[in-house]
């Protein structure tokens, strides 16, 4: 297939899942328990200051008249106003959502190289001690749920020996950055995690390829050890494993939702939490779209940049 037919297939594909995934994310807004009218109006409001507030929430409309409006904002970049406070949905995520691409990006920088060697060890002597040993660590994260990660991480460095903050703040005025030491938890969370998941993939395909005929016969003729790993396996495996962190990358940033709640992180995963126990939701759409895409574009760009890697398609010639 053309290389560009190939990426416009993939954009159309991405576009597609993009609209999909607005219309799930509108629907299950629709069915969250509770009454935004009451959130806003309060309980004591009379039935007609809650047919006011209807009426100004334009929740008197029909459910497709009101998706129409806000995907058509959304395309625009106007994601609405919140319900609580008034807040322009679009400046509360572009206050947040740094910090939570910044959790996502230390967490990536240390995923890639461990996940890389693990899989790799692993996947080189597949049936060996060491893999073996790697699977069952890996297998055992990987099932842990992030919420009691976190949590073994928090008695482990913070509430027993006091080595680090509990609660993530960030200094006012300021950015995480200013205070390194709240970033430590919550990273380590999401990158044990994102390691777990990333290792396991990679090993399966480095697993695959180290007992193919072309592997078997450049030990044959000597080549063994890293020298085997790094200019016959990896290169073919390269391509998966991009594909693989892209997946993982997807995980991180969802993920981000658990761990900065767990930590008290100001990022923009705890802002949804807070907009769906205060059934704010223009803000739990717009930011559930925003964290959609940001997965969509990530799984798109690791897929085109894996096909350009794999030997098999011409891309890295």
């Amino acid at each position: 297939m053309n290389r560009w037919a190939f990426w416009l297939r993939r954009l159309v594909a991405g576009a597609v899942a993009l609209v999909a995934l607005s219309l799930l994310i509108f629907g299950a807004t629709e069915l969250l328990p509770g009454d935004a009218v009451s959130a806003v109006a309060g309980p004591t409001a009379t039935e007609e200051e809650r047919a006011a507030v209807r009426e100004r929430l334009g929740l008197d409309r029909d459910a497709a008249t009101r998706y129409l409006e806000w995907a058509g904002g959304a395309l625009r970049g106007d994601l609405g106003t919140g319900y609580l406070g008034a807040r322009p949905v679009t400046e509360v995520v572009g206050a947040r959502l740094p910090h939570s691409l910044l959790l996502a990006a230390l967490a990536l920088a240390v995923t890639v190289p461990v996940a890389v060697v693990a899989g790799l060890a692993a996947g080189m002597r597949a049936g060996g001690p060491v893999d073996h040993a790697v699977s069952a660590g890996t297998l055992l994260v990987a099932g842990l749920p992030e919420f009691v990660l976190a949590t073994l991480l928090l008695w482990a460095l913070a509430a027993g020996p006091g080595l680090l903050p509990q609660v993530s703040m960030v200094p006012l005025g300021g950015s995480p950055l200013d205070a390194p030491e709240i970033l430590v938890l919550p990273v380590a969370t999401l990158a044990v995690s994102g390691i777990a998941v990333a290792t396991r993939l990679i090993r399966a395909r480095t697993a695959d390829i180290a007992a193919t005929p072309y592997i078997e016969a450049a030990r044959l003729r000597g080549v063994t050890g890293p020298r085997l790993a790094l200019r016959h396996v990896l290169p073919n495996a390269l391509g998966p494993a991009v594909q693989a962190l892209g997946m993982v990358t997807g995980a991180l940033v969802g993920g981000a939702v658990v761990v900065e709640t767990v930590f008290g992180y100001p990022g923009i995963g705890r802002e949804l939490q807070e907009a769906v126990a205060y059934r704010d939701v223009p803000l739990v759409q717009g930011i559930a779209l925003v964290l959609c895409a940001i997965a969509l574009a990530v799984l798109l760009l690791t897929d085109l940049l894996a096909r350009a890697l794999d030997p098999r398609s011409g891309g890295a010639r």
